[in-house]
């Protein structure tokens, strides 16, 4: 049996340089036909585009920018073509954002990851990411699909029952965010009940260290991924654990944040992502997530660019508990009351769980009003403070993330 998913792993770097110079300006095709690149790449001749240095000639798009599009342009604001027969669903993330969805082959290639991470063909996987509006369940239903793993799509919460089935089952792999794992692992063992689960493929959030140790101490290996809603797989860590991967069917740029200039090689920088997916051909998608380029290749064999996976966020937006938290979300959250002044949401982590308060600026007012509007606009419950007027800095967060990434 390979130790890779496919060739494109192990490709030389010229060949990847070939590959790449044929199959760039197809794609800046592919997007030029659609309204919302009409103007962004109105003078760009596709054919001048052909490696990832040449990208840096074309604006970049954030989400922001996307967001805007769709709300005059609905669902998609004409960056993908819902008349293309490889687009089969429509999701919404918050924001709300929405991402198209297909399911031949591995569309959001989530398999190359989950491959990496030792699952096979023989294993049953327990897919612990939302199937709910947002894509991440279907995005690793269809990686294990592809693979030729089993799949119990488990979804979120009711963990005595995940706990149940896991063992019913005969779960062997696990995929969801990095918390969820232990939550159901400490589960079965208040329950009494041995899991047989010795792989794990992580992403929505950051993998701390103690938490990859006390995997590893039940005899787990835990590796993660990094990806987006809107691009798929990003890049992905192998058994070498050093560094993530690029994944074969995206381009990676690093940017100095707001911009679209690279960086010098090894400097931190925004990440920024062309996707080669015919389906929704995204061109320079700033992600605002920090990272940085490595030096060399992986011990494992793969060939492709390594980057130092997630640093951190480029503006103020954080990933909490699997979801992100905008400070666009805050400021709605201050909007729904005439007497909130100011909020602050400050981000820690409670033993190896992601913990969020939120402190708000009022003069009384309603506190179970607050939590609801909390819960609604956030997609999150959290503690909540009710604080004196002028009581919270004056240094321009809103978001305020203390989790120690070391």
């Amino acid at each position: 049996m390979s130790q890779f998913y496919d060739d494109l792993e192990t490709r030389s770097p010229e060949q990847r340089a070939s590959d790449i110079a044929q199959a760039l300006p197809k794609q800046l095709e592919r997007a030029k036909a659609l309204p919302g690149y009409a103007d962004a790449l109105a003078d760009v001749d596709p054919a001048s585009i052909t490696s990832v240095a040449d990208l840096a000639a074309l604006p970049v798009l954030r989400k922001s920018e996307l967001s805007k599009a769709q709300a005059a342009n609905a669902p998609l604001g004409g960056y993908a073509d819902l008349t293309r027969p490889g687009i089969v669903h429509v999701f919404q993330s918050p924001g709300p954002i929405y991402e198209p969805g297909g399911q031949d082959g591995d569309w959001w290639r989530s398999g190359r990851g989950m491959f990496a991470a030792g699952i096979r063909s023989d294993d049953i996987v327990q897919n612990c990411f939302s199937y709910h509006l947002t894509p991440a369940g279907m995005m690793f239903e269809c990686g294990a699909r592809a693979i030729g793993a089993k799949v119990l799509p488990a979804g979120t919460g009711q963990t005595e029952l995940q706990a149940r089935a896991a063992h019913d089952i005969g779960v062997t792999a696990y995929v969801g965010t990095p918390d969820y794992l232990k939550i159901i692992l400490d589960k079965a063992d208040e329950m009494g009940i041995k899991l047989n689960i010795t792989k794990a493929h992580v992403g929505g959030g950051a993998l701390f260290p103690s938490l990859r140790q006390e995997y590893a101490d039940r005899g787990i290996q835990c590796l993660q991924g990094y990806g987006t809603a809107d691009l798929g797989n990003v890049a992905y860590e192998s058994n070498a654990m050093e560094g993530m991967i690029v994944d074969e069917g995206v381009l990676i740029e690093i940017v100095t944040p707001g911009t679209g200039n690279p960086v010098a090689p090894g400097e931190v920088g925004e990440v920024v992502v062309t996707s080669l997916n015919p389906d929704y051909p995204l061109i320079r998608f700033a992600t605002g997530d920090l990272s940085a380029v490595m030096e060399g290749t992986s011990p494992c064999g793969r060939t492709n660019m390594r980057i130092k996976g997630w640093m951190g966020r480029a503006d103020q937006t954080a990933k909490i508990k699997g979801m992100f938290v905008r400070p666009e979300q805050v400021a709605d959250l201050v909007a729904k009351h005439d007497e909130i002044q100011k909020a602050r949401v400050t981000v820690t982590r409670d033993g190896e769980m992601d913990a969020m308060a939120v402190q708000i600026e009022a003069t009384g007012g309603d506190f179970d009003a607050y939590a609801k509007s909390v819960s609604e606009t956030l997609k999150l419950r959290g503690m909540i403070e009710v604080v004196a007027p002028g009581s919270l800095p004056k240094d321009g967060l809103v978001i305020d993330d203390q989790r120690s990434y070391d």
